[in-house]
C-alpha cells in the first residue's frame, strides 16, 4: 500500500469552495502538509478531531499530532502509517453572493391592500469556526460549494429574511412607495435577524445589502397589480383620470379599425372616432363622453340610482334638488357635504355645478366632472338638466323645459335676498310673506 508523501489543495477558477476533502487517506508520520494562505486544514481519524494546521509547511508526526500515540500507539521516531481525513477548509469571504426571495405577501400602508413583493440583494460570509462548519454544515459531502451551502440554508434564510422584511415594513408603517428610502435600514434589520443563524454553522456575515424590493409578478395577481401601479403613476405624471384612460384607448381602436376597414364600415368606425374625440375629448355634449370625462376627483358612487319623490330613479352624478350627499373639495380633494358652503378642511369656498354638484374651482369655465359651462355671457347661468346657457332669472330651460331652481329662477325674497325654494310662501330668513 502505497502512502502519500505530500497533501495539498490549490483551488482551482469557477464557483467558490467552501471546503474540501483531500481523496487520499493512506498517510504517515512522514507525510508532508502545505497550507496556502487563507487556508485551514484539519485532521479526522477515527471520529475525532486530530489537529488544526494554519498556513505553512507541516509534518504529521507524533510532534504535531500527539493523538497518534493513544489512536494508533504509534512510537516516536520512524516512518510510520495511519489512515486519516484531510479537510481543506476556505478562509476567504467572497463579496459578492446573490440572495433572493420572493412572495413576500404584505399588507401595503400606502394601497391598504394586499401585495405580493420580492427582495433580492448580495451579501458576503466568512467561516469563522471550521471545526463546527465542517460538522453541522458540510457533513460528508466530498466538496461543499457556494450552491451547496444556498441549498442548505435557503429554507430558514428564506423564511427569516421575508418575516423581518414584513416586520420592518408594519412595524415603521412603511409601504411599498416609500420603502426603497429605507434599503440601509432594512438591511441591517435583516442582517440583525439572520445573523445569529449563521453564526450557529460557525460562519459570519462580512456585509449584507438589499437592493431591491418590487413588485412579484410570478403569479397573475402580481401582474395585475403591477399594471394597476404602472397606470396610476402615468395618470399621476399626465394628469389625466382612468376613465378618460379608457376613452383614449377607446378612441385608439375605433381609429385603428377605420384605417382597416373600407366603405360603408370604415365611414361609420370614423364618424365614431370623430364623434368620441369632438364629443368626449372636446368636453361637449352629454351622454357616454361626458360620462367618461369625469375626473380622478369624482369617484364613483354606488348610491347614485335613488329612487326621486316622483317614483323614478336619479342618473349617475345628477344632483337632486334637495338631496344632501358628499362632493371633493377642488382644492384639497378631501370630502365634504353640499350642505356645507366652505370645505371643513381647508376652508376653500363651495363652488358647485349646478347640473352635477361636483365643486369646482372659482373662475372654472366648464364644470370638471360633466363638462357643463360655469360661466355665460351675460352673467347668465346653466339649465341644471342639460346644461344649456340662461338668461339670468329665466325660470325655465329653453332648450328642454326643465324646470330650474331657485338660484337660476332668480327666485329670491325680495326684503334679505335669500334664495328660496320654488312655491315658497314665506322666506325662513326674515319671515316676509311672497
Amino acid at each position: 500500500m502505497a502512502f502519500i508523501d505530500c497533501v495539498r489543495w490549490a483551488p482551482k477558477d469557477g464557483e467558490f469552495i467552501f471546503a474540501y476533502r483531500y481523496p487520499e487517506t493512506n498517510l504517515s508520520t512522514h507525510t508532508q502538509l502545505i497550507v496556502h494562505e487563507s487556508q485551514e486544514a484539519l485532521l479526522f481519524s477515527k471520529g475525532q478531531l486530530m489537529g488544526k494546521f494554519g498556513p505553512g509547511k507541516h509534518t504529521l508526526d507524533t510532534e504535531n499530532l500527539p493523538l497518534l500515540r493513544s489512536l494508533y500507539g504509534i512510537p516516536f521516531g520512524g516512518k510510520n502509517p495511519f489512515m486519516a481525513e484531510v479537510w481543506f477548509v476556505n478562509k476567504l469571504y467572497p463579496t459578492n453572493l446573490t440572495w433572493e426571495v420572493n412572495k413576500i405577501t404584505i399588507h401595503d400602508a400606502d394601497y391598504n391592500t394586499m401585495i405580493p413583493l420580492q427582495a433580492s440583494g448580495q451579501y458576503g460570509v466568512k467561516v469563522e469556526d471550521s471545526e463546527r462548519f465542517l460538522v453541522k454544515m458540510v457533513g460528508t459531502k466530498a466538496i461543499f460549494t457556494e450552491s451547496d451551502m444556498l441549498d442548505n440554508a435557503f429554507g430558514e434564510f428564506a423564511s427569516k429574511s421575508k418575516s423581518a422584511i414584513i416586520q420592518f415594513m408594519n412595524n415603521n408603517n412603511i409601504g411599498f412607495k416609500r420603502v426603497s428610502a429605507h434599503l440601509d435600514s432594512l438591511s441591517e434589520y435583516i442582517k440583525s435577524i439572520i445573523t445569529p443563524y449563521w453564526a450557529d454553522y460557525g460562519m459570519n456575515f462580512t456585509r449584507f445589502y438589499l437592493n431591491e424590493i418590487s413588485i412579484d409578478e410570478s403569479t397573475p395577481e402580481g401582474k395585475k397589480l403591477a399594471r394597476a401601479v404602472a397606470d396610476q403613476a402615468e395618470m399621476s405624471i399626465t394628469g389625466h383620470s382612468w376613465q378618460q384612460k379608457q376613452m383614449f384607448d377607446l378612441t385608439n381602436n375605433a381609429v385603428d379599425q377605420m384605417g382597416e376597414m373600407s366603405g360603408t364600415n370604415g365611414l361609420l368606425a370614423g364618424m365614431m372616432a370623430m364623434n368620441m374625440m369632438g364629443g368626449g375629448m372636446m368636453g361637449g355634449g352629454g351622454g357616454m363622453s361626458a360620462g367618461m370625462m369625469q375626473t380622478q376627483y369624482n369617484q364613483p358612487n354606488f348610491n347614485s340610482y335613488q329612487q326621486n319623490q316622483q317614483g323614478g330613479f336619479a342618473q349617475p352624478g345628477q344632483q337632486q334638488m334637495g338631496q344632501v350627499r358628499e362632493v371633493y373639495c377642488a382644492s384639497c380633494a378631501k370630502k365634504h357635504l353640499t350642505t356645507e358652503r366652505f370645505c371643513p378642511h381647508c376652508g376653500a369656498e363651495y363652488n358647485p355645478c349646478p347640473k352635477c354638484g361636483s365643486d369646482n374651482m372659482k373662475g372654472a369655465k366648464r364644470c370638471i366632472s360633466c363638462g357643463t359651462p360655469l360661466q355665460m355671457a351675460g352673467g347668465g347661468s346653466a339649465c341644471t338638466s342639460c346644461g344649456a346657457p340662461l338668461m339670468p332669472g329665466a325660470a325655465f330651460c329653453p332648450s328642454c323645459g326643465q324646470k330650474q331652481n331657485s338660484a337660476a329662477a332668480g327666485n329670491v325674497c325680495p326684503r334679505c335676498k335669500t334664495a328660496l325654494a320654488p312655491n315658497t310662501r314665506f322666506c325662513p330668513t326674515c319671515g316676509n310673506k311672497m
